[in-house]
């Protein structure tokens, strides 16, 4: 089942159908048992009629979006490479290996973009990409409730320059986008999911790439497990997992891209670029 936060509330879809949620229905995305509260409202609930509406919010309330880096084989090449003129190339490397995975705050509510809604690149910045990402939503208990699609936008030149620039190369205004649902599931995704981007220019494609979980170097719980050490989230958070999918050196993000990412059983997260 997948939920959506509209201008009017939340809607729950499951199988052909999709109601509307009640009005007041609290921290609904911070219920320890969200997958059980949301199959009983589908038993209660009277189907409606309209359809999903196309203006939609990020799917979250007062969570922070936190982030991992390098947990895949291809985002720690990339990183290696852009830093090694700056002389820091092994650190992404010792941090691809090392048993703690890097972690770090990505965005607060007020700069996270939903569906249709824009994103942006930073006016000090050169080399921009989007970082397509399986997010998880997670409870104030450290359970993951479900999953969702991520954009970190990263500015490459930035964080090259020096690994201690990365909050300036990835924390700014609409530097986050999530959406357009969540899918609430009591089950990991299969390692087979594929996360697929592509970047549109005008009429043409500027760039596509795809990466499967399965190439994801660390376990989904195990990050959860690290955030949560000496960390209180009293209305959950949502945690992006790192991306596998790296646009060659060559590609940088213009004004007016339209940014697609796609995980099949969650839908298809569109931005545009500002």
């Amino acid at each position: 089942m997948r939920v959506y936060q509209g201008l009017n509330g939340w809607i729950l879809e499951t199988g052909s159908q999709h109601f509307h949620l009640p009005r007041n229905p609290g921290n609904l995305t911070a219920r320890e048992d969200l997958y059980e509260y949301l199959e009983r409202l589908a038993g209660e609930l009277t189907p409606a009629e309209d359809d999903i509406p196309e203006d939609l919010l990020p799917p979250l309330e007062n969570q922070e979006v936190w982030a991992a880096g390098v947990t895949y084989f291809r985002s720690r090449n990339a990183r290696m490479q852009e830093s090694k003129s700056a002389g820091g190339g092994d650190f992404y490397d010792r941090v691809y290996h090392a048993e703690r995975p890097e972690l770090f705050l990505k965005a607060t509510p007020h700069r996270v973009a939903g569906p249709g809604q824009r994103v942006r690149i930073r006016q000090d910045s050169r080399w921009n990409v989007p970082e397509p990402e399986l997010t998880l939503l997670v409870s104030p208990g450290a359970k993951i409730l479900g999953y969702t699609i991520g954009n970190d936008m990263s500015s490459r030149d930035i964080e090259g320059e020096n690994p201690l620039y990365l909050p300036q190369a990835k924390v700014y205004d609409h530097s986050c986008a999530l959406g357009p649902a969540i899918l609430v599931s009591s089950d990991p995704l299969p390692p087979s999911t594929e996360i697929q981007l592509e970047v549109q220019r005008g009429r043409s494609s500027a760039f596509t790439g795809a990466v499967k979980l399965s190439e994801m170097k660390r376990d989904p719980a195990s990050l959860v497990e690290y955030l949560f050490r000496d960390n209180s989230f009293p209305n959950g958070c949502f945690l992006m997992t790192g991306t596998g999918i790296v646009p060659p050196d060559s590609f940088t993000l213009h004004r007016g891209d339209e940014i697609s990412i796609t995980i099949a059983a969650i839908g298809t997260l569109r931005n545009t670029v500002e």
